[in-house]
């Protein structure tokens, strides 16, 4: 496995330092039994809204995250019942765009999936792209 965005598998994997867990629901394995390729973003969403709202930053001041895009590349089927850990990190940083990276491991520490996506920082009223300041900057950065 060789994701594009992924030059060290080992030295990426270990600047995570943020995960969350999910649980895989009955209702989100097909008729095979395993993940459906859909439910994978919506793991990538929950972790990604949990990570925004640790750093503080879901939804200040009229301004949310909408995503621009969004991959995935799937490395090992998932199944009803287990328990796997997202982890996010923030990976290039523009002026009111955000790369994210994730990485998916199940109980035994195998990594199940990886992903990447662009978020832009966007005002409600408006609907257009709103520059981070520099405290948000460092907010992302984790600083």
């Amino acid at each position: 496995m060789k994701a594009k965005y992924i030059e060290d598998l080992q030295a990426w994997e270990s600047e995570f330092e943020f995960s969350v867990e999910v649980q895989v629901r009955f209702s989100e394995t097909d008729m095979f039994g395993h993940v459906n390729n859909t439910v994978v973003f919506t793991y990538l969403e929950f972790a990604r809204i949990e990570y925004l709202k640790a750093i503080d930053l879901m939804g200040k001041e009229g301004n949310i995250p909408v995503v621009a895009d969004l991959q995935c590349d799937y490395v090992r089927q998932m199944y009803f019942g287990e328990k796997i850990e997202v982890y996010v990190k923030i990976a290039q940083i523009g002026s009111s765009s955000v790369d994210i990276h994730y990485l998916g491991k199940n109980e035994k520490g195998e990594i199940v999936f990886t992903a990447r996506g662009t978020i832009v920082q966007m005002n409600v009223q408006t609907g257009k792209g709103v520059p981070f300041t520099e405290k948000e900057k460092q907010l992302l950065l984790g600083k």
